[in-house]
């Protein structure tokens, strides 16, 4: 095996275990006691309306409450597409 690609595995594995890692100390999934539930949820929940004047939820916390992160968000996932685009392209000889 080349030098690079054990480096690469090597990596990738490391960073798998680190994922893993962190997953076993997220709340379950639908934990009515994680701070999602009981911070930020009540607040979206009681003040979306008044704040924003959104016709739900949804709307609310993705354009107002999370309108920069949204942005941002997409900015990242558009440069990693075309990334992978040049990155895949075929050269002409």
């Amino acid at each position: 095996m080349k030098p690079l690609k054990l480096l690469a595995l090597i990596t990738v594995l490391i960073t798998a275990f680190f994922l893993m890692y962190g997953v076993n100390e997220m709340p379950d999934w639908g934990n009515s006691s994680a701070p999602a539930s009981t911070h930020v949820s009540p607040y979206y929940i009681q003040h979306s309306q008044d704040d924003t004047d959104a016709p739900n939820f949804v709307s609310a916390v993705l354009a107002d409450y999370r309108g920069f992160d949204t942005l941002f968000e997409t900015t990242v996932i558009f440069c990693a597409g075309m990334a992978c685009m040049m990155l895949l392209r075929k050269k002409k000889k």
